[in-house]
């Protein structure tokens, strides 16, 4: 049961949050975020999410709610609940937490989190990366990793659909 509740003690909502994130802070932690919907987590997701931990002293990921994956992708979206995709990411042993945000962007949590390091896909470019203006506003820095190819859930679904 121990490791169980590790798992569920690395869940946040956006208002849960702020205490662990003063402990850090007080023990001079740098902090790293990325966000994502990692609705079917996959080897390109754990690759990414290894790289962005190896950034910083503490990961954090922005979880898209359901209903934010729904306005961003479509009603058949997302395929597992906020809750399992918060308990898969919360069990990988480099994350540190994984907080909900239900906008569509992740703007408002970043301005909350206040990170030091902001972490996004080589698919976009630093400055255009939400955030960008918070982060580099207060002297930290955004980053990109190089993401792996022919991995993402739009396609594992697709593949699923043209197999039926």
């Amino acid at each position: 049961m121990e490791k169980y509740q590790t798992i569920i003690n690395r869940i946040f909502t956006p208002d849960s949050i702020s205490q662990q994130l003063a402990y850090w802070q007080f023990k001079g932690k740098k902090i790293a975020f990325t966000n994502g919907c990692f609705d079917i987590l996959h080897l390109g997701h754990v690759e990414y999410l290894s790289k962005a931990a190896e950034m910083g002293d503490i990961l954090i990921i922005g979880l898209n709610t359901d209903a934010s994956v729904r306005r961003l992708k479509g009603d058949n979206r997302p395929i597992n609940s906020e809750y399992a995709r918060a308990f898969l990411l919360a069990s990988l042993r480099f994350v540190d937490a994984v907080v909900f945000f239900d906008e569509d962007t992740p703007y408002n949590i970043i301005k909350g989190i206040q990170p030091d390091i902001l972490v996004k896909g080589n698919d976009y470019k630093p400055e255009d990366i939400v955030g960008y203006d918070i982060v580099t506003a207060k002297g930290g820095e955004v980053k990109t990793v190089e993401l792996v190819e022919g991995f993402s859930s739009s396609l594992i679904i697709e593949k699923m659909i043209s197999k039926k």
